[in-house]
């Protein structure tokens, strides 16, 4: 079986997740702060 690259590097993930954490109030749930975030990385 082969291994798949990951799509995005470490550095774009925990970035992600820093973004979703600071924005979370912002919106009425956690997938809704997640979703914006999404669009923009890819």
């Amino acid at each position: 079986m082969t291994k798949r690259a990951a799509p995005h590097s470490s550095e774009v993930r925990e970035r992600s997740v820093r973004m979703v954490r600071d924005h979370e109030g912002e919106h009425g749930s956690p997938w809704s702060a997640i979703q914006p975030i999404a669009a923009k990385i890819g």
